[in-house]
């Protein structure tokens, strides 16, 4: 199997991406963040699942934005419990996050000789946030094959992101399909000490319309 690097929060969709990544013959390397995010559960969930769908190895590596802040996420900033205006970029935002995320996915991946990495990004059911939109995927593969060793010696790499342009349901659907067991992901940006989603942040509500929309419970404790 060809390796790939799999950007991997053990939440619903790079679980998800990490299942699939596996289904289309590659075997996954995962790639998780302690980047000082207050719902750090989901670090503990991604620890316990990566193994679990066959993650070869699996690479937590720690980065404090909270040093820089800037989001609710990283800041002492209270989480939204409202959908955020159109148009607007949510607070929950994490200022150049998933370009930080991918340059160490590119950086490990040329260290393991795989041309392939995976990010679970989606730009239907999403929050808004820039740096999940294909024009930003697209850039950063064009960037990543002027950037490295290997890309210059023609060995070019794919940044894929099959969940694009699904909707949130066909995401849980196509997960169920390939055995994603749901109750060992997490999602919620506000959950409480013991670890319940508080159902009500922005990452909660599309969670929940998505299991809604597919037919599905949601396996995982909320507390509303």
């Amino acid at each position: 199997m060809k390796k790939a690097v799999v950007l991997y929060s053990g939440g619903l969709d790079s679980t998800t991406c990490m299942a699939i990544a596996r289904d289309q013959g590659f075997q996954p390397y995962a790639l998780s963040f302690a980047y000082g995010q207050r719902h750090t559960i989901e670090l503990d969930k991604a620890r316990e699942y990566a193994p679990l769908i066959g993650a070869e190895e699996h690479m937590v590596i720690d980065i404090d934005l909270r040093k820089m802040g800037g989001s609710a996420l990283t800041a002492e900033i209270d989480v939204p419990k409202q959908a955020a205006d159109e148009g607007e970029i949510p607070i929950t935002y994490v200022p150049a996050r998933n370009t930080i995320f991918l340059s160490f996915a590119l950086g490990w991946a040329e260290v393991l000789g795989a041309s392939d990495i995976y990010i679970g990004v989606n730009a239907l059911d999403y929050s808004g946030y820039p740096d999940c939109r294909p024009e930003f995927i697209e850039s950063f593969e064009q960037m990543a094959n002027l950037a490295t060793k290997a890309g210059v010696e023609g060995s070019p790499y794919h940044i894929h992101a099959p969940l694009l342009d699904l909707t949130k349901a066909e995401i849980i659907q196509q997960g169920l399909t390939l055995g994603v067991n749901y109750s060992l992901t997490h999602s919620c940006y506000d959950p409480t000490p013991e670890g319940f989603s508080c159902g009500q942040c922005d990452s909660c509500r599309l969670r929940l319309k998505g299991f809604a929309d597919a037919g599905k419970k949601d396996p995982i404790p909320y507390v509303k």
